[in-house]
Parts: structure tokens; sequence; C-alpha cells
């Protein structure tokens, strides 16, 4: 109801605003006429006076009275010419513009009243961000965390609140700060140190680095029984090339897990994957490989390392489309202590995909991740 009294009051105002200056040009210009007459009167009676006490010869008062009278009757009947015309055509023009006026809101009102929704409840801002966040959208959800941590910087509830909400929108950054966020202010849990990881792995493309680890570890450390932490610490052996360790790891935590645990399906996704021939071009040295490698000797292991990065060089070149690779290069020479190579890899796979590409990005994280930063 309240919504009509205001919407009634500003159409009034509204259409008052344009129709009192129209209906006011009629009034103005028979006040104007009024005052004409009543100076030509004040005139004549002037002239009287003068021609009373001489002042003024007979034949001259005669001409000055009606020189008035012509003025006076010029007020009474307009000019013949168009002066009429120009009346009609103004209050033809006022009668249409007031129509116009009027129309205006009716027809508003009654194509609001046919495809408006004129009984929907209102819904201010104040109370939509109140609502329980189980109720909200994620669009509610992220502007009611963001308006209260732009005033309340240090909350660290609206911080652990919107970091999962970031995960969910790929704002894998923004989730790495509300989570630290979190933890700074309301201490450690598993699951902000778990959602904390996988944040940093998904910033670097899915790549479980060493800050990732870290954060899983710590989960474990909080609730051994923590299934996304236990998930991505078997990833990043199997990005290291310990792929039966991964194994090992996946098949421990598929025994423990519920039959009803939304893990379970990753898990034996994972071991599927695990368990398909190698050869892909993602292939090359991994952890294992320089460890196996570092009991032979200087010459075997150094003709061993080279054999496998040239392969996977030659696999990238033939096929340089392909982020994996790119990624497990300079991951390699990173393992291998060579910066200068690991940059020049990180550098060509840039290249690739150009610098403003999603996979370069992916890169430049993956690498600063492994402290290798891209030349400018």
């Amino acid at each position: 109801m309240l919504f009509w009294v205001i919407a009634a009051i500003l159409t009034l105002g509204a259409s008052l605003a344009v129709l009192l200056p129209l209906a006011g040009k009629s009034g103005e210009a028979t006040s104007s006429a009024d005052h004409d007459l009543e100076v030509y009167r004040d005139q004549l009676q002037e002239l009287d006076r003068d021609a009373v006490r001489g002042l003024i010869q007979p034949t001259e008062a005669e001409e000055a009275r009606a020189e008035i009278a012509r003025r006076i009757l010029r007020l009474d009947r307009p000019d013949q010419a168009g002066q009429p015309e120009a009346r009609r055509g103004s209050t033809l023009a006022r009668l249409v513009a007031t129509a116009a006026v009027l129309a205006v809101p009716l027809v508003s009102w009654g194509l609001y009243s046919q495809i408006g929704s004129p009984d929907l409840p209102s819904q201010p801002l104040a109370e939509r961000l109140a609502k329980n966040p189980a109720d909200s959208s994620v669009d509610e959800l992220v502007a009611r965390a963001e308006a209260h941590l732009a005033s309340n910087p240090s909350d660290g509830r609206g911080w652990d609140v919107l970091a999962p909400i970031y995960l969910r929108l790929q704002r894998f950054s923004d989730a790495v700060t509300a989570y630290r966020n979190a933890i700074r202010l309301d201490g450690d849990t598993a699951a902000r140190r778990a959602g904390l990881g996988e944040a940093i792995a998904n910033q670097a493309g899915g790549i479980v680095s060493a800050d990732a680890q870290q954060a899983f570890e710590a989960a474990l450390k909080l609730d051994p029984t923590n299934a996304k932490a236990s998930f991505y610490l078997a990833l990043g052996l199997a990005q290291e090339g310990q792929k039966a360790e991964a194994e090992a790891a996946w098949r421990k935590m598929l025994a423990a897990l519920p039959q009803d645990s939304q893990w379970r399906g990753a898990v034996e996704q994972a071991l599927a994957q695990s368990g398909a021939p190698a050869g892909n071009a993602a292939s090359g040295p991994g952890a294992g490989d320089v460890e196996a490698a570092s009991s032979m000797s200087p010459k075997d292991r150094e003709a061993m390392i080279n054999s496998m990065v040239a392969g996977l060089d030659e696999k990238l070149r033939q096929n340089p489309r392909d982020p994996e690779g790119w990624m497990r290069l300079v991951r390699s020479y990173v393992v291998l202590g060579k910066a200068d190579q690991a940059r020049d890899a990180l550098n060509r796979g840039i290249a690739v995909f150009g610098a403003d590409s999603e996979e370069a990005r992916k890169f430049t994280a993956f690498a600063a991740s492994l402290g290798v930063t891209a030349t400018e």
C-alpha cells in the first residue's frame, strides 16, 4: 500500500509541475491586459485635469483622448490579422499538452498493472543481506559478506563465510586471502586449512605446491579424517611422480570413507586415471625420477636427466599447447636446481598461449609457487 501512496504523490507532483505553468499563461495574459487598461484610464483622468487647468489646448486634448481610446479598443478587440488565431493556437497547444501530461500516468499505471508486479512484497537491501545464508543466492551471499567486511575487516566470521563462496566462483586468489584472514582472526580449523590448500592449488592450475601441501598437512594434524586434505596430498604425490605412494594413499582413504561420502567418486576417478598408460605429453622427470638418478654415477645421472628433460622438451615442441606439460617441465628444472632453464621454459609456455591467456596466468602462479618468475 505504501508503494501506491508514494507513486500517486510522485505522479501528482510531476503532473502539477507541468500543468500549472500551462494554466498560468492565460491568467498572465488577462492580468497584463487589465493592468494596461487601468493605465489608460489613469491617463484619461490626468488628461482631463490638465485640460481643466489649461495646461493643454482643447485640440491637443481631443487628439490625446482619441489615441488613448484607440489603445483601449485594441485591448478589447485584438488585431484581426492574426491575434485570434494565435490565441486559438495557444489554447489548442495547452489542451494537447494537458492531455498528454494526463495520459502519461494513466497509460504507465495501466501498463504496470498488466505487466508489473504490484503485489510483490518489498525486499529492502538490509533484509536481503540479513537472510539466513542457507536461504540466500550466491550473489546475495557475496554481497552480504563483502558489504559487511568493507566496514568490518576484522570480522573473522565474515571472511570464513566468504572464502568457500569465492572457491565456488573460481575466484581463487580472493579465496586464498579470505581463508588466510579467517585463520588469522578466528584461528585454525581443519576446514579452513583444507580450504586454504584447495584455493592455493587451484590458483596454481591444480598443482599441489609446497604452500598447498603445508596447508593440507596442517588440516590433517587438526583432523586426521579430513577427506579433502588427504585427497590433495595424495594428488601431490602423484604429481611428483610417486605413483605407488599416491595410489596407496588413495586406497587407504577409500577404505576409510563412508559409503555416502562425496569424495568416493573423486578417489575412484583418481585411481582409475593413475592406472592409465603413460606416455602423454605431460610425462617427464619428477621428484621420484631425480631421487632414483641420485644412486647413479654423476656421468650416468646427468645423461639420464638430460635425456628425460630433452624428451619432454621435444614432445612440447611437437605439441606445444599442453599446459600440464609446460608446468611439468618448469618443475623438473626447479627440482634439478636449474632456475634459468625453468624461467626459460616458463617464458616459452607463456609465449605459446599468449601473455593475457588463462593458461599464462596459471603458469605464472604455478611458477611463483616454486620460486620462479617470468622474464619481463
